[in-house]
């Protein structure tokens, strides 16, 4: 155990020395280099993470500290962007693991070669410059999930394939697929296995690779730090990395764009992979306020009656439920549809059905409430006042799309300015606006939640979507 416990230190070591000089370049990178600990593992042959752990063996690490040490800071700074881009956590959301691994380290490795800093900067390879070109005009934005579709949709020969692997890959992958075993083995039901004794004084942490530690005393043993790890959940695990991105995109943004050089396309990456494509029901929940409703409310009652009974009758209380209710349900809609040629009848209809049976099915709306939908492309063409999502389902059936001008997007926002200073849309939460994304954006940001409903991800402008503007997709299912 203590030539173990030895390779264990050694490596904590080697790898918190990589961490200071990577802090002392990249502090924007702060929070997320702290939040990895160090674990001795030898069922790998390099080194990997499962987003607790940078899990390595001792004789990789060490050759590549002694003969390449710029690679090894290039590699910790590769498993960070795997975590800061939840690569793991989507991992399992995919058919074919091994494309999804091979875009997901694409993805990290054209963020660290668009940076210019010395402790991860390397030659590129006229191969790997190639391809940056071909991708960079095909998928423009580099995110594991946009190339997986464009190499599922264009598939490389297998001896290109194989060249791809050997150029992007860095890391061993193969703790992704047990965090997901652990997932499935933890939301089972296991009568046989006994649940871990509760520690009085709480869960312990593991360490923190940015602790300052004495060479001479004994470093965690590597088991119990594994023992640790299971205790998360990868659903946990992902919030925690969430948060991590959060904090990153902030530093970056205080660096300003005139350090865009230095830190290349990270912020654009990150910008869009924090871009979540959200699904309506979920989307439409962010427009309901809180009212009152007519309507019985079993879980409550009138306490001047209940207090009246006790009084009068001594231990006889008198409960009448209340005839009002709070309820979250949305009052006010406003759907903007892009009229113009690019949009399809068949789609805007998809679209808006989609968002009537989601309002019925839910029994989202208030009984009296209004959806404003407003036909559009360079200027507003038409106003249409509904007060049910069943007139919203109505009016898509006769839906014909008649424009075949350019879109810009900013009379809709002055329209509705415009309603709200005469007093209408009081209660307005949101706007969803169906277009293809090609446009001309509000500059500043508006007071209501916004989202622009695309139709395609392969004929659509995603990239200019104010960042404080949802996007979210219509596909073919």
């Amino acid at each position: 155990m203590g030539h173990k416990q030895d390779l264990q230190d050694l490596g904590n070591r080697i790898l918190n020395a990589s961490r200071t000089e990577l802090f002392l370049s990249m502090r924007f990178m702060g929070s997320a280099l702290d939040s990895l600990s160090y674990v001795i593992d030898l069922t790998t042959r390099t080194v990997g993470t499962d987003a607790v752990s940078i899990r390595f063996n001792p004789e990789y690490l060490m050759a590549l500290y002694l003969k390449h040490p710029r690679h090894l800071n290039r590699t910790y700074v590769h498993m960070l962007l795997h975590c800061i881009f939840r690569h793991m956590f989507a991992a399992k959301e995919h058919e074919d693991a091994e494309l999804f691994d091979l875009c997901a380290d694409i993805t990290a490795e054209a963020v660290l070669d668009s940076m210019d800093y010395k402790p991860v900067n390397e030659t590129h390879s006229d191969f790997r410059d190639s391809w940056y070109e071909k991708l960079n005009t095909e998928v423009k934005v580099l995110t594991a999930e946009r190339l997986y579709q464009y190499f599922t949709e264009h598939p490389p020969g297998y001896d290109e394939y194989c060249k791809l692997v050997d150029e992007f890959k860095k890391d061993d992958h193969s703790f992704w697929a047990r965090m997901q075993d652990e997932e499935s083995d933890d939301s089972g039901d296991n009568d046989n296995e006994q649940e871990p004794p509760e520690d009085p004084n709480g869960p312990e942490q593991p360490p923190s690779p940015g602790d300052e530690q004495n060479p001479d005393e004994a470093s965690p043993d590597p088991k119990d730090i594994d023992s640790l790890r299971v205790r998360k959940l990868p659903k946990e695990l992902e919030e925690e990395w969430k948060k991590h991105a959060d904090r990153v995109k902030v530093e970056l943004e205080a660096l300003g764009s005139e350090a865009s050089d230095e830190y290349g396309s990270f912020l654009r990456t990150l910008r869009f992979v924090q871009k979540r494509r959200k699904g309506y029901q979920h989307f439409l929940k962010r427009f309901a306020s809180f009212h009152e409703e007519t309507k019985i409310d079993p879980d409550s009652f009138d306490y001047a009656f209940y207090q009246y009974g006790m009084d009068l009758y001594g231990n006889i209380p008198l409960i009448e439920e209340n005839e009002y209710r709070e309820t979250r349900k949305i009052r006010t809609l406003v759907i903007a549809i892009d009229t113009s040629a690019s949009c399809q009848d068949t789609l805007v209809q998809r679209f808006l059905n989609e968002t009537a049976d989601i309002l019925l099915r839910q029994e989202s709306f208030f009984r009296h409430a209004e959806i404003l939908v407003i036909e559009c492309d360079d200027r507003v063409q038409e106003e249409i006042w509904l007060k049910s999502p069943e007139e919203l389902k109505r009016y898509a059936k006769g839906f014909n799309v008649r424009g075949g001008y350019g879109t810009d997007f900013r009379p809709v926002f002055k329209r509705i300015d415009e309603l709200q200073k005469a007093g209408r849309l009081n209660n307005l939460k949101g706007l969803m606006y169906f277009t293809d994304g090609y446009g001309t954006y509000p500059e500043k940001k508006v007071p209501w939640e916004t989202a622009f409903v695309l139709f395609k991800d392969d004929d659509c402008d995603e990239e200019h979507v104010p960042d404080w503007a949802y996007t979210l997709y219509l596909n073919g299912d």
